[in-house]
């Protein structure tokens, strides 16, 4: 149900995809807040900060300004709630959402984060299937009991598949495309696979329960805020406005 919001948010690009973000982000904060067990004003510290630095973005300012900013944020956070929790929480959700944010600002901004979406979905996807119907040894029994190696090797696979197939709206539609996904998808699963441990840490069985029956916003985007980062780094080192896998 969440997809086509989220696709037609991407589609029209603009206040809709930023409001998208937007909520998400606060949902991510709110979450954090409860899972770490901080101060409630942790929710609007943290919100604040990353909004301060999408404003920049928004108004054009240059990537070493947006690091320095998001920087800046991270050490307020540090010192003001003299707790390392805040100020992870800045670097957990700032990055992928302003990521989110600028790659759909580029040119090529419909098709690269279209790309990204179609990758995370099936990662989770072709994961939970592959592992449920091949079973097998468990990839992280510490940290995550029910992800099997089955499934993470499931995961990749309709990852790349997935990224293909999205890259066809762009083409060419090559190996790089494949191999690219592939990769975007291993990072989706150790987003995963990291959320899941914080949840260990914390000993909560959810992030949440903004979204009911679906174990939080976090359990969601996990995977996605991973990759997100990444596509991020990655539009920085080619240029944003091009097609990631040309």
């Amino acid at each position: 149900m969440l997809a086509p919001v989220a696709i037609a948010c991407l589609w029209y690009g603009g206040v809709a995809w930023i409001a998208l973000v937007a909520v998400a982000a606060v949902a991510l904060a709110w979450e954090w807040t409860h899972m770490l067990r901080l101060p409630i004003e942790a929710v609007a510290t943290i919100v604040l900060g990353v909004s301060v630095v999408v404003a920049l973005l928004l108004r054009g300012a240059p990537l070493q300004t947006l690091v320095s900013a998001l920087f800046a944020v991270v050490l307020l956070h540090y010192f003001w709630f003299k707790r390392q929790a805040p100020a992870l929480g800045v670097l957990a959700i700032g990055p992928p959402a302003i990521a989110l944010i600028w790659v759909r600002l580029g040119s090529a901004g419909f098709h690269n984060i279209l790309y990204l979406l179609f990758i995370a979905w099936a990662s989770d996807i072709g994961a939970y299937l592959a592992g449920r119907l091949l079973g097998g040894p468990r990839l992280a029994p510490s940290i995550s009991p029910g992800k099997t190696w089955s499934g993470a090797i499931g995961g990749l696979l309709a990852a790349g598949l997935a990224g293909y197939m999205a890259a066809a709206l762009a083409p060419p539609t090559n190996v790089y495309a494949f191999a690219l996904a592939c990769i975007l998808g291993l990072i989706s699963q150790l987003g995963d696979l990291a959320e899941s441990a914080l949840k260990r840490q914390c000993g909560v069985k959810d992030s949440g329960a903004l979204i009911p029956g679906h174990g939080g916003v976090f359990v969601r985007l996990d995977g996605l805020l991973a990759a997100a980062t990444a596509m991020g780094l990655m539009a920085a080192a080619t240029g944003n406005g091009v097609v990631l896998w040309r």
